[in-house]
């Protein structure tokens, strides 16, 4: 007797929220939810490595993650301008959450005045019946901006640059983990979600 195979999924759906908060710092989630059991174990550490990997394929090495005795730097291409600079990892374990934080701490694509706001988060939690891998960025004052009151112009520049492309690289690496880790390929579909007011971006 043969047992039927569950049908593969037509969608991964990736929730979003890019939003400018109160203070006009910017806050940006995405996750995704991969059905359990998965075949190998996730955790931070493991999800923080795959992202460094994929952001540099991604943007061809425009975008060149390098790691630094005081923590890592995204800089520009094969240059060693920093576009941010982040502290060393920060982890935290329990029985279901996995955390990596890298918090923010300079560079040219922050305001010189909020150099120490703002942070990067891997979290890998277990929901089940599902794994869900979120990426989260908040309190990040970008310098396109300008300042805490960012006039219609500099905030539809953030949109078109630094939002877009950090939204299709995380979009686009949780889609990429979702079939690495299940073996389908299902298309992927973008869930808008509310986790924090603010201004949407």
């Amino acid at each position: 007797m043969t047992t039927a195979r569950s049908p593969e999924p037509r969608y991964n759906d990736v929730a979003c929220q890019q939003i400018l908060a109160e203070d006009r710092s910017v806050f940006s989630i995405q996750w995704i939810d991969v059905p359990a059991p998965l075949p190998c174990p996730v955790n931070g550490d493991m999800l923080l490595a795959d992202y460094l990997r994929h952001i540099g394929r991604f943007t061809l090495s425009i975008v060149r993650p390098v790691p630094v005795e005081n923590g890592i730097e995204f800089r520009l291409g094969g240059s060693s301008i920093p576009l941010l600079r982040f502290t060393p990892p920060c982890r935290e374990e329990s029985d279901t959450v996995s955390r990596i934080t890298l918090r923010i701490c300079g560079g040219i694509l922050v305001q010189p005045k909020e150099c120490h706001r703002g942070q990067l988060d891997f979290i890998v939690e277990q929901r089940d019946p599902v794994t869900r891998l979120t990426l989260q960025l908040s309190d990040y004052c970008p310098l396109i901006l300008g300042s805490s009151s960012p006039s219609p112009l500099r905030r539809w520049l953030y949109r078109l640059t630094q939002a877009y492309i950090h939204k299709a690289v995380t979009i686009r690496f949780l889609s990429r983990t979702f079939r690495r880790l299940t073996g389908t390929k299902p298309r992927t579909r973008i869930v808008t979600v509310a986790v924090r007011k603010g201004d949407d971006i």
